[in-house]
């Protein structure tokens, strides 16, 4: 799909018939959008461009020349933008060039929130958009005006997690789950709010957009970077917040083991006393132990004793330890 963007009558028109190429100058045109164009709509804009658009493996590639270049006939610049979905959000490549007589082309393959704002301010003051160098500058600071949003969101859940996590006396692994998805959120976070500062590096050097432009780059650099040293600090939070589960793990773990090494030596004693009553010798004085009952009934005594001597053995050594309090 296309959208041709004219400037007449002084507003800006919709259109999406490609013949009008063959009926207008560059001068009428502002913005020529592309959403999943197909092979005729490419070569119709190419013919009336005079340029040739990126692929999709040229978009995507991340060299510092491919974010942004400039070329006697265009300046091409490919962004990352954001598509949310559910919980998590997927990264999609948008490829821009900005033709010399300021003519805006943007291709893309999703739509995105940052291009229907900026068409709603582009309708509401026409006049603050006299040329594709102003809206491609727009649309850079639309994106990152929902980048803060998207810091802003995931400074919120880390703090959410955070709470929850030292308030819980256990942990399972649906927190360590989350405490992973926040982290892979929280890289490609800063990993595209570092591409959209190469944008503007890329720009801030250049001579060839308008003058008023460069005073509104230097505030969108500061905002990029402050948004950088809160992705950051989202970031270092997170690692705090693992050691912190981890930690929680390891002392539970701890308890275990505790209890099952503790068991294991108040029965040790117990366990020696049987191993050396159940030798097959015969000279075991305590197996002859008896006592007979005026009844006729014979008690073993020997058996009694070695029962005896396991739990008073037992008995003794939980003394010890609660004296000693391990326990």
């Amino acid at each position: 799909m296309i959208t041709i963007y004219l400037k007449q009558y002084n507003k800006i028109i919709r259109n999406a018939d490609t013949k009008l190429f063959d009926e207008l100058g560059y001068d009428d045109i502002l913005w020529i959008d592309m959403l999943l164009p197909t092979i005729k709509e490419q070569k119709a804009v190419e013919n009336f461009m005079e340029i040739s658009l990126q692929t999709k493996q040229q978009v995507e590639e991340i060299e510092s020349t491919s974010k942004y270049s400039e070329d006697e006939n265009a300046i091409i610049s490919n962004s990352n933008f954001f598509v949310p979905t559910g919980d998590s959000f997927i990264v999609e490549p948008v490829s821009f060039i900005i033709s010399n007589e300021g003519v805006l082309v943007s291709v893309r393959s999703a739509e995105f929130r940052t291009f229907r704002e900026t068409e709603k301010r582009l309708q509401m003051n026409y006049r603050s958009y006299s040329t594709g160098y102003h809206l491609f500058i727009s649309l850079l600071e639309v994106r990152i005006d929902f980048d803060a949003d998207l810091v802003e969101l995931i400074a919120k859940q880390v703090a959410a997690l955070s709470k929850d996590v030292n308030s819980e006396d256990s942990i399972d692994k649906e927190v360590l789950h989350r405490i992973s998805a926040l982290q892979e959120s929280t890289m490609s976070l800063r990993e595209n709010i570092f591409d959209r500062q190469r944008v503007l590096s890329g720009i801030l050097r250049s001579e060839r957009f308008p003058n008023d432009i460069y005073p509104r780059l230097q505030l969108m650099i500061k905002d990029v970077n402050s948004l950088i040293n809160h992705a950051d600090f989202s970031f270092q939070r997170l690692d705090y917040i693992q050691d912190a589960a981890l930690g929680l793990i390891n002392i539970e773990q701890n308890g275990i083991v505790k209890i099952f090494s503790v068991a294991a030596v108040i029965f040790m004693p117990a366990t020696l006393i049987a191993s050396i009553y159940g030798m097959n010798f015969k000279a075991m004085p305590e197996l002859e132990w008896t006592l007979t009952l005026s009844n006729g009934w014979v008690v073993p005594l020997g058996y009694l004793f070695a029962i005896g001597l396991m739990i008073v053995c037992s008995i003794l050594t939980i003394w010890f330890f609660r004296y000693k309090k391990w326990l």
